[in-house]
């Protein structure tokens, strides 16, 4: 891949993650994304974000009936992993939320894994859906100027903690592009359904239609066919 086409690729993420900041100040709120009578979901967001930035997501699921629940107590998303989780946790015994799906990006899919694997006693999450989450960290971490993007560490204790939590990850799909401005190492997760879509950046594969057709179809699995049960491995998949 050349250097010109990945220096494309970062100025139109950013030019996405730029534009999704200006939307989440507009007049939508979680309120409208409530109702239906399919599987509830709860959408985590990624570091700096705000559940806006889930919105193209969050329509395509809504759209097909299922509840879309937020958390607007994470605000950016800057504390770390372990009390975003116990929020996430808080929320589905608040509700009352019982086989939930997860959908989250980049940070998200780890506060997803904590509670998973760490706070899930009553078996309230059925699996997750993480977009480009960087299961096993980010070498920019390290170059990283502020505490809470330090933590993108392979070696950093919560992340390394959740690589060694393997059980967790035969219900996790991981979404991941091309090319990941963010996180050099990519985002297949070992024993997970790994599905690379065409698509290079970081925040701007949220708004492709390539991964919302990729996350429905997590979302919303097809009956399993004996003569294609290969087809239903955990592995890596192009879509």
């Amino acid at each position: 891949m050349s250097l010109i086409r990945r220096g494309w690729w970062a100025a139109l993420d950013w030019w996405y993650a730029i534009r999704w900041q200006l939307r989440s100040l507009g007049p939508t709120t979680a309120d409208d994304y409530r109702s239906g009578d399919g599987q509830p979901v709860v959408v985590v967001p990624g570091v700096y974000e705000t559940w806006h930035f889930m919105r193209p997501l969050m329509d395509a699921l809504h759209d097909r009936g299922h509840p879309v629940h937020v958390l607007p107590v994470l605000r950016h998303n800057l504390r770390p992993v372990p009390e975003s989780a116990q929020e996430v946790l808080a929320y589905l015994e608040e509700h009352d939320l019982h086989n939930v799906l997860l959908v989250t990006h980049s940070k998200g899919g780890l506060i997803g894994k904590y509670a998973m694997t760490r706070l899930d006693d009553h078996g309230r999450i059925d699996r997750m859906v993480a977009v480009s989450t960087p299961f096993g960290g980010s070498g920019y971490a390290r170059l990283a100027p502020v505490r809470h993007l330090r933590v993108f560490r392979s070696a950093d204790p919560v992340l390394a903690a959740l690589a060694r939590e393997l059980d967790a990850n035969a219900r996790i799909t991981s979404v991941y592009g091309v090319f990941d401005t963010l996180i050099p190492e990519g985002s297949a997760l070992a024993g997970a359904t790994n599905v690379r879509v065409p698509v290079g950046g970081h925040f701007r594969i949220l708004g492709d239609p390539r991964t919302r057709a990729a996350v429905l179809a997590a979302a919303d699995p097809a009956p399993a066919d004996p003569a294609s049960a290969d087809a239903s491995e955990p592995g890596d998949r192009s879509g």
